[in-house]
């Protein structure tokens, strides 16, 4: 399961509007020519490089640059974005808006969702390409019943592990692509394409690759269908969500990127509905498994209405900007806001950022190095490594994957078992909908520690069932143990990896973080999909499951020790987070396990230890 990218720079601009009353004095900037950064601090967060310019200076600033990006006709109106950019909470206080300007800004707070049509046009068009992703997933799993038998494999049989390695390999191949080739292609891509472009190609192979699925006629042209399929996965996995932040005003960005989570788990649960749908498809005499073939192709239906869709949304007003399109920019933004003020407000405030970036990136070489040389930025590594890793390790995977399979052995028939898939497909996204609200409320590090453990029991439990002898218990058993695993995932694991590798690394080398951390995701997602079915075959279910429920007590103390917490903390804050040296921080935290011990479960008034950092 994969999750959500958030965009690092429009990140940095949700962040910086929550800052921006500190009024910190600063000399005046000049965008062309200076930053404002901690000083000896080059990871540290850009606190808004407009606080504490002079208006009448900043209104010259914003003058100059809207005359020489060739935007004189709007220069008034950016004029004024630019005072609010520097205050976004203080438009009260400026003389040069007009009563009317200042009544928008206003119903902006208090009425959040009030939003453009094209806005949320676009965030039907991210749905659907988050909903593909899900379907894109999960269709293998009812086919899995079908294609390996006519195709000559029989992993289901004693003694044929070359089959089960074949039908992992087959079911892994579109992560296998995405681990070595697909999320490596997500930055040249978006570079000479933009987003749109890419997402439309994406979809494209997407469609393409489904159709080609749906005509193999043997499991090594399956694999080949399915492992081209990962380049339109990986590159759509990545690109959607930051088109979204980037398009997104402030006050709901948060929510409208995590929904990518939420649209995956529907496609995930659309994804058994195809493979229901299609079941009781006869072949005709001129085709053979004209069911799952149907199956597999069914994901190509919503990747062809993005494709005719996406034209028609407004490109990623900062990716315009980073090209030098500079009105098109303008033009764009002022599609995905209410009104011109809020327009102009966040482009003159993008441009600030996209400046400043440019300051901080030092030359591609030395970033790759830098992301495991530098203490700070090796200990975001490692965070980010095993939360991605305890992804795919947790076991959810194996269910979305190998659902069907497993309720088989449990002793359901093939209808029966597609129908307790969806069952998990639909748990899936009814408990990812509180996932936007928990996961800024509680914290990632809470929400982890707290599943983490319930999730192993879950998969001990499903384990275990498969002693009953009665085969009524024990596929209640099972499928009760499955659900209960996948409502703590929804809201813990499913969301907290992405989230907290876009926070976790600083600006300068964030872009090689997320790539890093992707293809961590990516790979190991493809390790369990390839060995699941040997693993039935050689632990049998019971030993499949107690492995994965090992994995989660691991997950629980690699957390412990190893992961920080990044809610709510600015980039300054996390460099003091992250610069903790890591055994200190991991001795801090087993002192801390007795200690809520004593106070939580015996109710004892313990001590606290002192604060690692402030």
């Amino acid at each position: 399961m994969t999750d959500v990218k958030r965009d690092p720079s429009v990140e940095t601009e949700k962040r910086e509007y929550t800052h921006a009353e500190q009024g910190s004095q600063s000399d005046d900037f000049d965008p062309k020519n200076k930053l404002h950064l901690a000083e000896g601090n080059t990871n540290a967060k850009l606190s808004n490089p407009l606080v504490g310019i002079p208006h009448d200076k900043l209104e010259e600033q914003a003058l100059a640059f809207a005359h020489s990006y060739g935007l004189s006709e709007h220069a008034d109106i950016i004029r004024k974005g630019a005072l609010v950019a520097q205050d976004p909470l203080g438009f009260d206080s400026l003389p040069q808006l007009t009563p009317e300007e200042k009544a928008e800004l206003q119903r902006e707070q208090t009425h959040r969702w009030d939003q453009p049509k094209t806005l949320y046009y676009l965030v039907v068009l991210c749905s659907m390409a988050a909903a593909v992703q899900g379907m894109d997933e999960t269709v293998i799993n009812g086919a899995n019943l079908f294609w390996p038998r006519q195709f000559g494999l029989f992993p289901d049989e004693p003694g044929r592990g070359r089959d089960q390695w074949l039908l992992g390999l087959v079911a892994s191949a579109p992560y296998l692509c995405c681990a070595v080739l697909g999320c490596w292609l997500t930055d040249p891509m978006n570079r000479m394409f933009g987003r749109r472009g890419t997402i439309f190609i994406t979809a494209t192979l997407s469609w393409l690759t489904c159709f080609w699925q749906g005509v193999t006629n043997s499991w090594p042209h399956l694999f080949a269908a399915r492992f081209v399929l990962g380049l339109g996965v990986g590159p759509k996995s990545s690109t959607v969500p930051v088109y979204a932040a980037e398009c997104s005003p402030a006050p709901i960005r948060g929510a409208l990127v995590m929904m990518w989570q939420m649209w995956t788990a529907f496609g995930i649960m659309l994804g058994f509905v195809a493979d229901l749908m299609f079941y009781h498809v006869k072949d005709t005499p001129n085709i053979t498994g004209l069911n799952w073939r149907l199956m597999l192709g069914s994901a190509g239906v919503p990747a062809l209405a993005i494709m005719a869709q996406v034209y028609f949304c407004p490109e990623s007003p900062r990716w315009l900007m980073g090209k030098g399109r500079y009105l098109k920019a303008f033009e764009s933004l002022c599609r995905l806001r209410k009104t011109k003020i809020m327009a102009a407000r966040d482009f003159y405030y993008i441009h600030t950022l996209l400046v400043a970036e440019q300051e901080l990136k030092p030359s591609g070489k030395w970033r790759i190095v830098e992301l495991f040389t530098i203490p700070r930025n090796r200990r975001a590594a490692l965070a980010s490594f095993i939360v991605m890793f305890m992804q795919q390790f947790c076991g959810i995977n194996v269910i979305a994957y190998y659902s069907s399979t497993i309720f088989s052995q449990a002793g359901l028939g093939d209808i029966q078992s597609i129908l307790g898939s969806w069952g998990f497909g639909m748990l899936n996204f009814v408990f990812a909908l509180p996932a936007v609200y928990t996961i800024d409320t509680f914290g990632r590090r809470f929400l982890l520690l707290t599943t983490f453990p319930a999730m192993s029991a879950c998969l001990l439990i499903t384990g275990m069932a498969f002693f009953i002898g009665n085969d009524h218990a024990r596929t209640g058993v099972v499928a009760a143990g499955m659900y209960v695993f996948t409502i703590f995932y929804s809201p813990g694991e499913g969301p907290v990896p992405f989230t907290y590798s876009a926070e976790a690394f600083p600006l300068n080398i964030r872009d090689f973080g997320m790539s890093f951390a992707t293809a961590t995701c990516w790979f190991f997602n493809f390790v369990v999909a390839i060995t699941f079915p040997r693993l039935l075959g050689a632990f049998t279910p019971q030993g499949a499951f107690g492995w994965y429920a090992a994995w989660n007590a691991i997950g629980w103390v690699l957390i412990l020790l190893f992961v920080p917490e990044t809610k709510a903390l600015s980039l300054e804050e996390l460099d003091q987070v992250f610069s903790v040296p890591t055994h200190t921080h991991a001795a801090y935290q087993l002192r801390e396990v007795p200690i809520w011990f004593k106070r939580n479960i015996l109710r004892q008034d313990v001590k606290r230890q002192p604060k690692l950092y402030e």
